[in-house]
């Protein structure tokens, strides 16, 4: 039977573990007092680690392949260039407020991704990141948006850019993001008759990107004693306070939960994944570059090509298969030795200064309870993800030190993390209990909490069991 339990669910994106748990610890006292109330460890991500999907399958503990989303974008159809960007009305799986709204209770979800354009639900909601501007009809109902406006101020999605050389401007942006959101947050909680209450925000993410390289002497650009050393420190401190005043609105009946959807690592430079197989023999292009392009400006002959990719932090190869795309090259039959040809090369693939890399290769089927859309047919972690993928040609080289899309010093990790103090919680002598879970383990765990069973398909299990 479910409990009139109550629960608040902190979401900061990309939070990484050994930052919380270890570097920042002793500077996040709300952090550690339910630390050493709770349960908390490192949260395995999906594969591939990345905002979207990773946060549709927190709530719904459904994996990207059952989900059918592998990324911001995905291939709308198998012709060569139609990606399509991720929408709220692209996750078919019901998330944890669509259940507990069919047992009565009232959820607030602020800023999940994606929820762009936003939906109806039991409760209210603010669409996420993806949202264009505070123009466009981000509430749920779509009067909150007035209400809000009028007790807070306009909403403010995201920063304008978080990969720029402007450094002194982002950070203004990211402080201000945060404050206009954790402002929404506790207007909500104090104003809003709920039981379920989920956040998410972004500018932990965006600091990691904008500003890793200053503040990780194991990055390779690291500078000792630049002006932003201590930047990650003091937004992971200023979270901190903010989720304890978001604490003060609490009752003693509300189990919290922190979590993060994966985790940040440095990254050393991209694989210019076009020009490594161009080198291969997979990728035929119409004309030589004569700059940085992408190869649909160049021409890509079709009928000459087996393989091409995408950028991204990670790198999604499709390949050219007679049938399936329009000038497909290679016969279905021997689909399986190509795509097993190019995993292993790419495994065996060195860096710039001729060291294995380490990377990872993964085919969906393998790795997924199930393959919905149209998903990559090899996904790959470049150097486990300490390399980003670099979809544009021109660089003379499959290495490089610049990225595409702007400065961007970090790449995501499969760690992310959680901390649980509710029911059934005990840190003990300890100080908190510490176990390593996964990301579909959170959506069971809210339920738990409430007294409900987890739905039979369900990929995790709840924290306490």
């Amino acid at each position: 039977m479910a409990s009139s339990r109550k629960v608040f669910v902190f979401g900061l994106d990309c939070a990484a573990p050994k930052l919380v748990f270890d570097r920042f610890r002793e500077d996040l006292p709300n952090i550690n007092k339910l630390i050493s109330s709770g349960q908390f460890g490192e949260l395995t991500s999906t594969l591939p680690p990345i905002t979207v999907p990773a946060w549709a399958a927190m709530m719904s503990s459904k994996d990207p392949g059952q989900l059918g989303i592998y990324g911001f974008r995905n291939r709308a159809d198998y012709s060569y260039d139609n990606l399509s960007i991720v929408f709220s009305r692209n996750v078919k799986e019901p998330l944890i407020w669509d259940i507990l709204g069919q047992k009565k209770k009232k959820s607030v979800v602020l800023g999940f991704p994606p929820s762009y354009p936003v939906r109806p639900l039991n409760g209210w909601a603010i669409s996420c990141f993806l949202t264009p501007s505070a123009k466009s009809e981000y509430a749920y109902p779509p009067e909150l948006k007035k209400e809000l406006e009028e007790q807070v101020g306009p909403y403010i999605p995201d920063v304008m850019n978080f990969r720029t050389d402007n450094k002194d401007d982002l950070l203004k942006q990211i402080y201000e993001m945060a404050d206009n959101h954790y402002e929404y947050a506790k207007y909500l909680l104090k104003n809003k008759d709920w039981d379920f209450f989920s956040m998410v925000e972004m500018s932990i993410d965006r600091v990691h990107h904008g500003f890793w390289k200053f503040c990780n002497p194991d990055h390779p650009k690291y500078e000792p004693n630049n002006p932003y050393e201590t930047v990650l420190k003091d937004l992971y401190v200023y979270t901190d306070k903010k989720l304890g005043e978001l604490m003060e609105c609490l009752d003693d009946n509300t189990s919290i939960l922190v979590v993060s959807d994966h985790g940040a690592k440095t990254m050393v430079g991209g694989i210019c994944i076009n020009e490594w197989l161009i080198q291969e023999g997979y990728l035929t292009l119409e004309k030589k570059p004569e700059k940085i392009q992408k190869i649909s400006d160049l021409g890509v002959k079709w009928d000459q090509t087996r393989a091409w990719g995408e950028g991204g932090y990670y790198a999604r190869i499709f390949l050219n298969v007679k049938g399936r795309e329009p000038e497909g090259a290679i016969e279905s039959a021997d689909y399986k030795t190509v795509r097993s040809e190019l995993k292993e090369k790419l495994e065996n693939m060195k860096d710039h200064e001729g060291n294995h890399m380490g990377t990872k290769v993964y085919f969906p089927e393998e790795i997924y309870k199930d393959v919905k859309n149209i998903a990559p047919d090899l996904i790959v972690l470049f150097g486990n993800l300490t390399w980003r993928s670099v979809g544009t040609v021109g660089y003379g080289s499959i290495y490089t030190f610049a990225n595409d899309t702007g400065p961007d010093d970090a790449n995501h990790a499969m760690e992310g993390m959680y901390v649980l103090s509710g029911k059934g919680c005990d840190g003990g002598a300890s100080g908190g209990k510490y176990k390593e879970r996964e990301i579909y383990d959170i959506a069971p765990t809210i339920l738990d909490q409430f007294g409900l069973e987890a739905p039979d398909d369900y990929i995790g299990t709840a924290i306490q069991k």
